[in-house]
C-alpha cells in the first residue's frame, strides 16, 4: 500500500518498476511525441525513471519495442477481417462491419494506431508494417469492388480510390479525437459510416 508521501514507482531508477505493457505504453507515447528515429533508449529510460539496463530487462532493443507496439495496432486491424461480421452477409454489410471495426480499433488503441500511421519505412520492422497495411487496404478494396458488383455501392468511383478516401477520413481521427470527448467508439463509427457509406451507396 502506498501513501501520498511515497515516491512514484517511475522515480526508482535501476529497477524494472513497470511491467512490459506499461513500458510499452510509455514508449509509444514518447515515440509519438518526438518521433521514433529521434528517440533514444536513454530518452526512454529517462522518461520511465529507469536505468537502461532495467529497460533492457523488458525489451532487447528500441526496434523490438517498435515491433511489439506496431503489432498492437496491426494485429487488431487484421483481426477485424477474420471476425464473422467481416466474412458473412452482403459485401456492403461486411464493408460496414470492417469500417466500424477499424474505428473501434483506432479508438481503443489510439496511441498505437497513431504510431502505425507515422511509420515511414526506415527499418525492416517499419517496412514490414507498411506491407501489412497495404495488404489490409487491398482487402478493403476487394470488398468495395464486390459491393460495386452487387450494385449497392457506386461503380463510378474506382474501388482503390474510394478505399483511400474513406480510410483517409478514418485515419484522420488520430489527429483530433480525444477519448474524453462527447463520442465513444460506437458513436464515432456511426458518424463515419453515415458520411462514408451514404456517399458511396447507389441511389
Amino acid at each position: 500500500m502506498t501513501t501520498a508521501a511515497d515516491p512514484p514507482v517511475a522515480s526508482r531508477r535501476g529497477r524494472p518498476g513497470y511491467d512490459q505493457d506499461a513500458v510499452l505504453d510509455v514508449a509509444v507515447a514518447v515515440f509519438n511525441e518526438h518521433g521514433y528515429d529521434a528517440t533514444s533508449i536513454a530518452a526512454l529510460a529517462d522518461r520511465l525513471g529507469l536505468s537502461k539496463s532495467a529497460l533492457y530487462h523488458h525489451f532487447d532493443s528500441k526496434e523490438q519495442l517498435l515491433g511489439v507496439a506496431l503489432e498492437q495496432a496491426l494485429g487488431a486491424l487484421e483481426g477485424v477481417l477474420t471476425e464473422p461480421g467481416a466474412t458473412e452477409g452482403t459485401a456492403t454489410e461486411r464493408l460496414a462491419f470492417v469500417l466500424r471495426g477499424a474505428v473501434r480499433v483506432l479508438v481503443e488503441r489510439l496511441p498505437y494506431v497513431t504510431l502505425l500511421l507515422r511509420v515511414r519505412g526506415n527499418s525492416a520492422v517499419e517496412r514490414s508494417a507498411l506491407e501489412r497495411r497495404r495488404t489490409f487496404d487491398h482487402a478493403i478494396t476487394a470488398l468495395v469492388r464486390e459491393a460495386q458488383r452487387e450494385g449497392s455501392v457506386r461503380a463510378d468511383i474506382e474501388a482503390s480510390v474510394a478505399t483511400r478516401l474513406v480510410f483517409g477520413m478514418v485515419n484522420s481521427i488520430v489527429e483530433w479525437y480525444r477519448p474524453t470527448g462527447p463520442e465513444g467508439a460506437d458513436e464515432l463509427a456511426d458518424d463515419v459510416l453515415a458520411v462514408a457509406l451514404d456517399g458511396l451507396r447507389t441511389r
